[in-house]
């Protein structure tokens, strides 16, 4: 049996536990449990409950999937935090909401049980394939009970055994790469090149022009809130990088957030001159931060989901990595730079479960990385983006 990739010791210990239980059924099971992947299937469920820079990072999967399967039904299932999102993706036909305790905010989303009835309710819909990309044995537990004629996913966080076809993720390896291969392995399609693609409203592109209006360039959209505190980079050298940009570049600084982040984004504002800075905290939705991220020469920011917003529009990205591993989140267009300090330590990606040693306080992998190495990487960023438009022909 492979190694779980679970970091909480007691939580492996009980996977690991469910794991053989499992394994022994499906070999008990397997003589009388004829399962075979359909040809040519029509209609196709996909996973992927987590959050935002958890479904952006699967898209170029998406592509490959409805490449190979041009004609069929494509169903995603996420979170209700990521429906607008999800509504956005080319390809997809029809999205569907479902909020696990374990992934909701605060005391909501259902409970495993309540999430398998549900599941079970799909199984109307008669699905050929149910693809989940996330490695985790609970909604494998869920895709399984759908009743597709073929399940597919990952076995590292458990659960492999529920699957028809399962695979190790590979945790050196980039979210969407890891996201490539399944579908690969399943479709038997070779990766080819594939980008983000994301059908914004062109209203929220009106309502973007509306706001940015005739605003001096360069725009730098800021986005200072990490969303969790072991990942947020101290607030003050957000604010170094973002006054350093105005004298030397006479950039407007494009603010960005969610709730919550107002105390963030007002030490920010109150810092910098009225007139280069607009505050684009109160954007109504995604697709909206998406429209104006789009307008912006460039984005900096720590590992959030505004930072795989901004990829998958386009935006060239210094992004500030600490805990989190580059390896499986960094973005990875041609001008994006993601900063950070090589430590023995780092990246542990603890982010759920932080160490001790990190909690209460800036870790050490973000403490040391200084706004003027944020600095050099956005200005060398803005003068390669300034230089390509000169070489394009008009």
């Amino acid at each position: 049996m492979a190694a779980l990739q679970i970091y909480d010791r007691r939580e492996r210990a009980l996977v690991t536990a469910g794991d053989a239980l499992l394994s022994a059924a499906a070999a008990i099971a397997s003589p009388f449990r004829r399962r075979v992947l359909p040809r040519d299937p029509s209609r196709i469920l996909l996973f992927r409950l987590e959050r935002i820079g958890d479904l952006l990072m699967v898209l170029p999967a998406i592509a490959d999937l409805r490449a190979a399967a041009p004609s069929a039904r494509l169903d995603l299932v996420v979170g209700s935090w990521n429906a607008e999102i999800a509504s956005a993706i080319a390809g997809i036909d029809r999205v569907i909401t479902l909020d696990p305790s374990w992934l909701s905010r605060g005391s909501g989303g259902a409970k495993l049980p309540a999430l398998l009835a549900t599941a079970r309710g799909w199984r109307a819909e008669r699905y050929d394939v149910a693809l989940n990309f996330e490695p985790d044995v609970r909604s494998n537990l869920i895709a399984a009970m759908t009743g597709a004629r073929w399940t597919a996913g990952y076995r590292s966080g458990g659960g492999g055994a529920l699957l028809d076809q399962a695979l190790d993720y590979q945790p050196s390896e980039h979210t969407t790469d890891n996201a490539r291969r399944l579908v690969a392995a399943v479709f038997d399609v070779p990766s080819r090149p594939s980008r983000l693609t994301l059908e914004l409203p062109e209203s929220s592109r009106r309502d973007a022009a509306t706001l940015i209006g005739g605003s001096k360039r360069p725009l730098v959209a800021v986005h200072v809130a990490g969303g969790r505190p072991v990942k947020q980079w101290e607030p003050e050298r957000f604010l170094t990088v973002a006054r350093t940009l105005v004298d030397v570049q006479g950039a407007t600084i494009v603010l960005t957030g969610g709730p919550g982040d107002e105390p963030l984004i007002e030490g920010l504002r109150a810092g910098l001159p009225a007139d280069r800075v607009i505050d684009a905290s109160k954007a109504p939705g995604l697709l909206a931060v998406g429209a104006i991220l789009e307008q912006c020469d460039l984005m900096i920011t720590g590992d959030t989901g505004p930072m795989h917003l901004a990829a998958a529009v386009g935006t060239p990205i210094v992004a500030v990595f600490g805990p989190s591993d580059p390896r499986r989140y960094m973005p990875r267009g041609p001008h994006d730079r993601v900063i950070r300090v090589d430590l023995p330590c780092a990246p542990c990606n603890r982010i759920r479960l932080p160490p001790a040693r990190c909690t209460g306080r800036t870790p050490d992998c973000l403490a040391l990385v200084t706004p003027d190495r944020v600095i050099d990487a956005a200005l060398a960023i803005l003068d390669e983006c300034r230089t390509a438009r000169r070489n394009v022909p008009s």
